[in-house]
């Protein structure tokens, strides 16, 4: 999870009628969070191209019109067409086709699993997007898995740009909200080695500049709730 702070008001000239940016000491707070999903639906046969792949989006955090704290989402990549159609027509969230690939490699050398990540390990996330426009628009990310932080140190900030537990929607003029169910994650430390991203201008923000405040965690299970009217 990488974030940039923001101006609130550059957030908020971007968000639809009815959110509000949420702040933190003043300042907004705009993230790209790379990751790997696995959907499973009860009785479904295994489709792994399907249902497992990587995905990255682009989110800040905001208020609805009833004052409960959510996230917005202004774009989210994934490689699964199936799941990209899907998740338009039923929670309102911008997802765009895109083709993307996530390496994971050892501190000695080598690769290891999604689920033997350990402190020393580094990750790399590529993204193009393919549909819809801005076709082309590209991020990539390597990061070096840190230490685990104790949930005694994990920070009123952290949880602030992590501890999220709702989305809104947006689209053809209505407006949703959906509860996520999730234990709080568990957070590491981590560095970046590099980052180039094309994906949070292309949402029409400035181009992020800076070190981002980086969080990485190794996985989490999610229950998405249905959406409803926000």
């Amino acid at each position: 999870m990488l974030h940039w702070s923001y101006p609130a008001d550059e957030v908020q000239a971007l968000l639809p009628d009815g959110l509000t940016v949420e702040t933190f000491d003043g300042a907004a707070w705009v993230g790209l969070v790379p990751f790997h999903m696995e959907v499973d639906i009860p009785f479904a046969p295994a489709l792994p191209r399907v249902l497992h792949f990587p995905e990255t989006n682009v989110r800040s955090y905001v208020y609805g019109p009833s004052g409960e704290p959510g996230v917005y989402f202004w774009s989210l990549e994934a490689s699964s067409l199936p799941a990209v159609v899907t998740a338009r027509a039923t929670y309102q969230v911008p997802y765009f086709w895109a083709s993307m690939s996530i390496d994971r490699m050892g501190g000695a050398g080598g690769s290891v699993g999604r689920g033997e990540l350990t402190a020393g390990d580094r990750v790399r996330y590529e993204s193009q997007r393919r549909w819809p426009k801005p076709k082309g628009a590209r991020s990539v990310v390597d990061v070096e898995v840190g230490e685990r932080i104790a949930e005694s140190d994990v920070s009123a900030f952290d949880n602030f740009l992590t501890a999220r537990w709702a989305l809104y929607g947006s689209a053809w003029g209505y407006r949703s909200y959906a509860t996520m169910f999730h234990e709080p994650w568990p957070l590491y430390r981590a560095e970046v080695h590099s980052w180039s991203d094309e994906l949070v201008a292309a949402a029409g923000f400035t181009p992020p500049t800076g070190e981002p405040v980086v969080h990485f965690s190794p996985r989490v299970n999610v229950r998405a709730g249905w959406p409803g009217r926000a």
